[in-house]
């Protein structure tokens, strides 16, 4: 396993990524504590064997406790996470860190992600939105199913491209129906239950798979420059 120097530099590498795709959504504050949090992973190997030989404990005993999945979150998880919302929340107030992700939920876009959702007393039950999403949701498990296993004869890159459509249409469907109910239906209805289906599946577009594709593609040298590179 890598030491706290290989851990903390890949952290601190996929958070400006993630900074430069969110246009600084995910900032600088985030990136920071994203890497700090990186050195105290659950497996910090030599500097808790370190750590147990200054406190006098046997040579095994800290690194045991740390490692154990309970143990790790009493000892290490819970206490740093509020240690690091305190943290920075006094640093926001002495205005050494800007905040400038999330809004408290006020921006319009989670403005808007809210609206989609069922708000007026306890959402009914209507039998057709369970049959439509049911079909859905059975179309896409059944659709990948067929197309992973039944047809897995396929390439790998054709199984996933095809997959890709699968869940584009259904995600299509999905969002047409919940829009129809929102938009369309006099009165409104609640489309599934009271979830805000349709700005997840907005919000997910945008700021989760066209991020992660446009990543892909960007590892996908073209087929044009393929064919021009030297034998």
């Amino acid at each position: 396993m890598p030491g706290p120097g290989p851990h903390m530099l890949y952290a601190m590498g996929s958070g400006m990524a993630l900074t430069t795709l969110s246009d600084g959504r995910f900032s600088p504050h985030h990136t920071l504590f994203y890497t700090i949090n990186a050195f105290f992973g659950p497996d910090i190997g030599s500097f808790s064997d370190w750590l147990s030989s200054v406190l006098g404990f046997s040579a095994s005993s800290v690194p045991d406790v740390i490692h154990h999945p309970v143990f790790y979150i009493l000892i290490l998880g819970l206490p740093l996470c509020l240690f690091y919302s305190w943290l920075s929340s006094f640093l926001l107030h002495k205005g050494l860190l800007d905040s400038v992700f999330g809004e408290n939920g006020h921006s319009s876009t989670y403005t808007w992600i809210l609206s989609t959702g069922w708000w007026e007393n306890r959402a009914p039950i209507n039998p057709d939105a369970v049959m439509v999403v049911g079909f859905l949701c059975t179309c896409l498990i059944g659709g990948f199913v067929y197309i992973n296993r039944v047809k897995s004869g396929k390439s790998i890159s054709k199984q996933s491209y095809q997959s890709v459509k699968l869940m584009v249409v259904v995600a299509t469907l999905y969002s047409m129906w919940c829009a129809s109910q929102i938009y369309w239906a006099s009165p409104r209805r609640p489309a599934v239950g009271e979830e805000a289906d349709l700005g997840v599946l907005v919000f997910l577009v945008f700021y989760f798979f066209l991020p992660h594709y446009l990543c892909i593609k960007s590892m996908q040298p073209k087929d044009s420059e393929t064919k021009h590179l030297p034998l």
